[in-house]
């Protein structure tokens, strides 16, 4: 995507205001995933990996967040 704003001989369409407040938070919360994503990144240059035994495995990660999602997703009938 462009930094630069639109040029003058393409008129952009404006968004309702819902869809533009919610436009606004789904950048600020990607913006604050992005924050949280470098900051560990960075805590493991500055610290090395951390060891093996206070990790959790993928799988684990994996099965959870599947739980959450299926929890979320209403049965279908």
């Amino acid at each position: 995507m462009s930094e630069q704003p639109a040029t003058a001989d393409h008129a952009r369409q404006q968004l309702e205001p819902a869809a533009a407040d919610g436009l606004r938070a789904y950048a600020a919360k990607t913006r604050a995933n992005a924050d949280q994503f470098a900051a560990v990144l960075e805590d493991i240059a500055e610290s090395g990996l951390p060891a093996v035994e206070d990790c959790t495995p993928w799988e684990d990660l994996r099965e959870a967040h599947l739980a959450r999602l299926t929890a979320q997703r209403p049965a279908v009938a």
